[in-house]
């Protein structure tokens, strides 16, 4: 009964607002295991804008108050329920989304989200893959359908979904296009997978990146920050190309014609109704990355558990990103 009544730290929110509403508390029961579910000994997590969206009260899936944010995580299994084969206790694991929250130092899992982290990579690594890694091959293959040989334009290339995009990009045969808002995460652009890099704070990059296509334009955009980009992206596209909707801050307005001038497709994005086929197709892959040695997450900046508000904080008004955010237990 003893293991029952252990408590944790973690970061509970109470009410939607600010990044001040997520609080630390230290005498957080451990949760257990259910069934086909795993209990995981937290040692980092990885923050996502859309949790920042969600503890704001402004996205469109709001969880019952109080709640624990946080999917992304990567530690060590602490003990396993009912059903569970895939993984033991004492395995090195990370996830792709959690029961209980991953701001903790414990977190449940359902076991199908739940997998292992290969020993060349530490545990802010195996923090940065789920969200970011899923969501990137979910827009290219299962939205965008891309083919080797296509152009890519991953608009948005230094932090978490950007990064991953390129490097699966440049796996999966594309040429990579990729902006970023400072020289700093050019250079982190191409050196994870971007064949050419522009600065998408500088005026005319549109122009110099139709330049590098001879004016044929991108096939595929990635797009992280569509209220912004989205009436240029549909004049960057080439015939039949398509831009994939990974992140939007408000609305814009756009033209329709320029998507009948070039037969054009705007495809949303959210990992959310990823099926679990789509989801193992994925893993599949990415585990083949680890092992080849492609996929390597970027870490940017770490914080401490009770350092979460600024990291929310962070992520939203840095002049630009650099990596993934990640919270370490």
């Amino acid at each position: 009964m003893a293991s029952q009544t252990r408590l944790m730290r973690a970061i509970r929110v109470s009410e939607f607002g600010a990044p001040a509403v997520l609080q630390l508390c230290s005498g957080v029961t451990v949760p257990q295991p259910a069934l086909r579910q795993v209990l995981i000994h937290v040692r980092a997590c990885g923050v996502n804008p859309v949790e920042t969206y969600i503890r704001s009260g402004s996205y469109a899936r709001k969880p019952s108050l109080p709640y624990t944010p946080g999917s992304d995580v990567a530690g060590v299994v602490e003990a396993v329920g009912e059903g569970v084969t895939r993984v033991k206790k004492g395995d090195r694991v990370f996830t792709t989304a959690t029961e209980s929250g991953g701001y903790a130092e414990f977190t449940i899992a359902a076991d199908g989200c739940v997998h292992k982290l290969p020993a060349a990579l530490d545990f802010t690594q195996g923090a940065a893959i789920g969200i970011p890694y899923f969501t990137a091959f979910r827009a290219l293959v299962h939205k965008a359908h891309v083919k080797a040989g296509e152009t890519v334009l991953i608009h948005g290339a230094s932090g978490g979904v950007g990064v991953a995009a390129c490097q699966l990009s440049r796996a999966l045969g594309l040429t990579v296009l990729g902006t970023a808002g400072t020289s700093d995460g050019m250079k982190l652009a191409l050196s994870n997978g971007a064949h050419l890099a522009f600065n998408h704070r500088e005026e005319g990059y549109t122009d110099k990146i139709l330049e590098a296509t001879e004016g044929g334009g991108v096939d595929v955009i990635v797009e992280m920050l569509s209220n912004k980009n989205l009436s240029k992206d549909l004049q960057m596209l080439a015939y039949g190309g398509r831009v994939t909707i990974v992140g939007s801050r408000g609305p814009i307005e756009i033209n329709p014609r320029d998507t009948m001038a070039k037969e054009s497709s705007i495809i949303g994005v959210a990992l959310f109704f990823a099926t679990p086929e789509e989801e193992k197709e994925c893993a599949a892959l990415l585990y083949a990355g680890m092992e080849a040695g492609w996929l390597r997450p970027v870490v940017g900046s770490q914080y401490p558990l009770d350092k979460a508000a600024q990291a929310h904080h962070d992520i939203m008004e840095s002049p630009g990103a650099a990596g993934k955010i990640v919270l370490t237990m």
